[in-house]
């Protein structure tokens, strides 16, 4: 799998990030980080993320996580089709929720396609991270659950070996909470990578 990790929506390094994804085949958009905010702001935010990639002649299709909610097999026969996903940012611990009742975690953690492509931003670098316990609650509020009652997911995907940690001193209204954060990973000695926005990090 390749991955695209950016702070803050594509970052600076767009021409490798187009570079990684398989040609001829649409990258989908996972819009769900940001389920637990009001239909209006939720919608346009989420054009405005979609746009970033049309414009520098990226094709992505909606993919809401909802439709498939208990539809996993469903949901691994429309990502098969797909070269890649891209995942923007907002809450990790909503996220983690809509990954989980929709079975993306298992596929992704189970995903065996070299050519795969996963990128995204914010929250969707952090749901790589093997844990987020401690520290992810400091930025983002883990009693959010617009699915309806769920425990607490505190355990990420565990597909990098280190806490992606983005926002970190950059002109970003979580910044401060971030450097909580940080403070906290390195007090705990626990790995971890932060970038500032604008900042990627990249897997070919």
């Amino acid at each position: 799998m390749k991955f695209y990790l950016s702070s803050h929506r594509l970052g600076r390094e767009t021409e490798k990030l187009k570079k990684l994804l398989p040609t001829g085949k649409k990258l989908g958009f996972i819009p769900n980080a940001l389920d637990h905010v009001g239909d209006e702001a939720r919608k346009e935010s989420n054009k405005r993320a979609a746009k970033d990639l049309t414009d520098i002649g990226i094709e992505v299709e909606m993919l809401d996580l909802k439709k498939y909610f208990n539809k996993q097999e469903e949901l691994k026969k429309k990502i098969d089709e797909l070269g890649g996903i891209w995942v923007r940012g907002g809450s990790v611990f909503v996220l983690r929720q809509a990954m989980k009742l929709s079975g993306l975690d298992e596929i992704l953690i189970e995903m065996d396609r070299e050519d795969f492509f996963y990128g995204g931003y914010s929250a969707g670098g952090c749901i790589l991270s093997p844990d987020f316990r401690g520290w992810i609650e400091l930025v983002d509020d883990p009693n959010l659950f617009p699915y309806g009652d769920s425990e607490v997911m505190f355990d990420g995907l565990g597909l990098i070996d280190y806490a992606f940690v983005p926002h970190y001193r950059s002109n970003h209204h979580e910044s401060e909470a971030v450097e909580k954060a940080v403070e906290y990973l390195i007090e705990n000695k626990i790995l971890f990578k932060a970038l500032r926005d604008g900042e990627v990090i990249i897997k070919e």
